[in-house]
């Protein structure tokens, strides 16, 4: 659910209406900018927090304050990566450009669907240069620069929806936000789960520090507890030591199905 914004290095600058993805629920805001944008530095972050350049549904908020899916968060101009050599970092050649291409499945004037492999990062980040985002460059830049509306993970392979425009994103964004989007994701399990079909509902929470936190299993009263409610059915096994599963989250935790 988020509009990505386009190349740091675009020809024009502008501030950017980003929507905060539903498995980027309770993330701070820290580090949802340090995510999309990992040159800058936490003190930048702060600094523009505070001054009141960022704004979530047109509110102040501190550098630790949490987001919540569908947010609207206001982005100023973002400076540049200075640690990078002008025009290599989003400069694709032929080859980045017709994989690419390759990885579409549907495309009209709205949307694009891609078919994104196993390995293939969404966003960039430390020691991450090839990723989707950077990808998007094949389709142009600013305002022809596809919009990401929602991520997977690097180790998972599925169908990942882009939005042709900023009023696009808005509006597969909304989608997401408002639960109308329905996923179906597929995934190999160690052993046969009893029953073979049915529902979980199990409130996570979000356990450790910083870039250490991981979601897991909470009691229903722990006050940092979120529901998670997954629909699960098996649809076929091998022997008794692993079962292929259709699984459908109803709720969108950052890292629901895993956890």
């Amino acid at each position: 659910m988020t509009d990505q914004p386009p190349a740091a290095d675009a020809p024009k600058r502008e501030v950017l209406t980003i929507y905060v993805a539903e498995d980027e629920d309770g993330i701070r805001l820290d580090r949802w900018f340090r995510r999309r944008w990992p040159h800058l530095s936490n003190i930048q972050v702060q600094k523009m927090a505070r001054s009141g350049q960022i704004r979530v549904d047109g509110a102040r908020i501190k550098p630790e304050g949490r987001l919540t899916a569908g947010a609207a968060v206001r982005v100023p101009p973002i400076p540049d990566d200075t640690s990078r050599q002008a025009g290599d970092a989003h400069t694709l050649s032929e080859k980045d450009i017709a994989y690419a291409k390759s990885l579409v499945l549907y495309e009209d004037d709205m949307v694009i669907a891609l078919n994104k492999p196993h390995g293939l990062a969404v966003q960039g980040g430390t020691k991450t240069s090839r990723h989707v985002d950077r990808l998007l460059s094949a389709w142009g830049e600013g305002l022809e620069r596809p919009r990401l509306v929602h991520r997977l993970d690097r180790d998972t392979s599925g169908v990942l929806l882009l939005g042709k425009g900023p009023e696009a994103a808005k509006r597969l964004a909304g989608a997401f936000a408002r639960r109308q989007a329905k996923k179906t994701y597929w995934a190999i399990v160690i052993g046969n789960p009893k029953p073979y079909s049915g529902q979980i509902d199990m409130p996570l929470k979000k356990t450790g520090i910083n870039d250490f936190e991981m979601m897991r299993p909470a009691e229903r009263k722990d006050p940092r507890a979120e529901p998670a409610e997954t629909a699960f059915s098996t649809i076929s096994r091998a022997s008794h030591r692993a079962s292929w599963m259709a699984l459908r989250p109803f709720t969108g935790r950052t890292h629901q199905l895993r956890a």
